[in-house]
């Protein structure tokens, strides 16, 4: 061995290198930290007025413009919340059930206008063999929304854990209330067949596909899927009615037949990121994406699992990734304007009306431009 490298070596074994290499490590796993000062202001002044707790994060591209956290993970122990405190996703977990089935139909293992019955051969004939997966995914299969229905009934429903046959026998086997792809209606039972199929024909749960696709590609510290109380999920913020004048905690567990439609939880760093790793090819070729933001029903901007729209910010239209979810006490935001990448993601763990958060990360947008 030569002598520099002898020195290399020499320096890679000494505490101090070891420390400044993992120091690097570490940074370059973090988005690059700029600076909003209205929105600060803007999420300062919001937090105020509501008695907001929860997590707000402003960004574009791969940089963080603004992140704050306001307010109390936990009432009981008087943890505060932080930008790396996971929340229940609500039905952005639809938008990132999408992303495994792209992943799939990427693959060849999956194709989006294939009749059903082609992957669920037990599934009643008459509607399999008229249903695609691009009718349960853009809600356009006429497939009932029973388990709606059920946990409405029965709020101990949503206690149950039942495999994929028996919830679709239950839940999502009832007659078709229209042609599949001439109405819409917003079906949760669509993504309990969407579940049996992604895990029959991978052989894989979906638990373990969202870890493979998403989760290790990218390095997610504080996201995943949970089922039950999502209060076992380490370091997750419980969910509210309200924390003044005295803490109403309310929480609605996620059965686990019900993962693909709201059934993934994530931080506000954590998200931000994915939305990068989507964007920036990381977790699907150009034209999958193209296909998962693609408008299939006009009239709700409706695409595969969530939205694209169109909105007005710093006095011209963005075409923008529109995503919103909420279960419970939980409400979750996360807009990115697709032709210049900034981004708004607002968290809450209180209820807060949802009209308020929209209005909240508009004027955040705005200020994303200043």
């Amino acid at each position: 061995m030569g002598r520099s490298s002898k020195w290399r070596n020499a320096i890679g074994r000494h505490p101090i290198w070891q420390c400044a290499f993992t120091v690097l490590v570490l940074l370059a796993a973090f988005p690059a930290m700029a600076d909003c000062g209205d929105c600060a202001a803007i999420a300062r002044r919001f937090a105020a007025k509501e008695d907001f707790s929860g997590v707000v994060l402003v960004g574009h591209g791969e940089n963080i413009d603004y992140a704050g956290a306001f307010g109390l993970a936990d009432a009981g122990t008087r943890r505060t919340l932080t930008t790396d405190t996971p929340f229940e996703a609500g039905s952005i977990s639809k938008w990132i059930a999408a992303m495994v089935v792209m992943r799939l139909v990427q693959q060849g293992q999956l194709a989006l206008d294939e009749p059903i019955s082609t992957y669920l051969p037990d599934y009643r004939r008459d509607n399999g063999s008229k249903l695609t997966l691009r009718n349960l995914m853009t809600h356009a299969s006429g497939v009932p929304n029973d388990v709606d229905q059920a946990i409405k009934r029965d709020p101990a429903t949503r206690g149950l854990s039942l495999d994929n046959a028996e919830a679709i026998r239950r839940y999502a086997s009832g007659d078709l209330r229209f042609e599949p792809g001439s109405e819409w209606d917003y079906s949760h039972s669509n993504w309990l067949l969407a579940k049996a199929i992604v895990e029959r024909v991978t052989g894989r749960d979906y638990a373990s596909l969202v870890d493979g696709y998403l989760i290790r590609p990218l390095a997610l510290r504080h996201s995943g899927t949970y089922s039950g109380s999502s209060s076992t999920v380490p370091g997750m913020a419980r969910g509210y009615q309200q924390l003044t004048p005295q803490a109403r905690p309310l929480d609605k567990p996620m059965p686990n037949f019900m993962a693909l439609a709201g059934g993934f939880y994530t931080s506000a760093n954590d998200l931000f990121i994915l939305m990068n790793g989507l964007f920036e090819g990381r977790l699907l070729s150009p034209e999958s994406t193209r296909t998962l933001m693609a408008v299939e029903r006009a009239d709700q901007s409706y695409a595969l699992g969530g939205r694209t729209k169109t909105l007005e910010f710093a006095g011209r239209s963005h075409l923008v990734a529109w995503e919103y979810g909420s279960n419970g006490a939980f409400r979750v935001l996360a807009w990115r304007t697709l032709d210049d990448g900034h981004t708004v993601i607002v968290m809450n763990n209180t209820s807060v009306d949802h009209m308020k958060i929209g209005d909240l990360g508009t004027a955040l947008m705005e200020a994303s431009y200043r």
